[in-house]
């Protein structure tokens, strides 16, 4: 498995959000890897509210959060997100979460398919039972990050799941599809990988929670979303080409819905 990504891939007008937070990426501990792609970690303290814009990936996330205004620290389960995901930030705050990779989550929960927890964001006591109390207090509370990662280490290696074959399989066919631009037709990746297609798509809800041909389309997004913030000369059709579009049209109309403008107006600095 790949080491944890170290770029904005995802993330919506990324200097904007970096210029009102402090964000970081730490690795779990060597036990988690095979399951946990990162721990991303987030402060902020702001003169007044922001809303950040996320087109997620394909990964379920636990996070611990502590809105400092609006109470106590608290902990989520969050699938993933189908559409844009919006988070306003105001006050003082922090947030301390666990990427999973596609596909890696479903041991800490076996029984239950994936797809149960896709567009949904639930307490983390009402998918991990029994959780201790001053779980999130203990992640979030440490002003020192080696003490957050720690606290989250231990969370999670308590959970201690079995081993999963199936997950290893959807990791590694969810990992082929974000590293290789050229799989663009589940029927077509179902047979390199000597699979039916209806395998594949029963693997990624039970293991993913959404679809291969959602996950191809998502990452090729992504893609388009990190050249069009990074660079001002991207020729949108050979671009839409390259990533298996049929033609322009299709890849402005899928980044216009899923980022909220099409991709000409984001590269010229237009706000979601």
């Amino acid at each position: 498995m790949a080491a944890p990504r170290r770029d904005t891939r995802g993330i919506v007008d990324p200097s904007a959000l970096l210029t009102r937070v402090r964000f970081r990426r730490h690795e779990p501990a060597e036990p988690l890897r095979r399951h946990v792609e990162t721990y991303w970690f987030i402060d902020w303290d702001l003169p007044e509210p922001y809303a950040s814009h996320i087109v997620p990936h394909p990964s379920v996330n636990v996070s611990f959060q502590w809105d400092e205004d609006e109470g106590a620290p608290h902990g989520e389960v969050t699938g993933v997100a189908l559409g844009l995901f919006t988070r306003k930030l105001t006050g003082r705050g922090r947030v301390c979460g666990a990427k999973f990779w596609p596909g890696g989550f479903r041991p800490y929960v076996p029984g239950v398919p994936v797809s149960r927890w896709t567009g949904r964001v639930l307490p983390v006591q009402d998918v991990f039972a029994p959780t201790p109390e001053d779980m999130a207090h203990s992640v979030v509370s440490p002003a020192d990050d080696k003490d957050r990662v720690a606290a989250l280490d231990a969370f999670l290696l308590s959970l201690a799941p079995a081993p999963d074959p199936q997950a290893d399989l959807a990791m590694g066919l969810v990992d082929r599809i974000r590293a290789d631009r050229t799989v663009r037709r589940v029927a077509d990746f179902a047979d390199t990988e000597g699979l039916s297609v209806r395998a594949v798509q029963r693997l990624f809800a039970a293991y993913v929670g959404v679809s291969p041909k959602w996950v191809i389309l998502r990452y090729r997004i992504h893609e388009a979303l990190e050249l069009a913030g990074t660079r001002r000369d991207v020729d949108w059709s050979t671009l839409a080409a390259d990533l298996g579009y049929a033609d322009q049209a299709h890849l402005v109309r899928d980044f216009t819905a899923t980022v909220g403008v099409p991709p000409t107006a984001y590269a010229s600095g237009a706000a979601v």
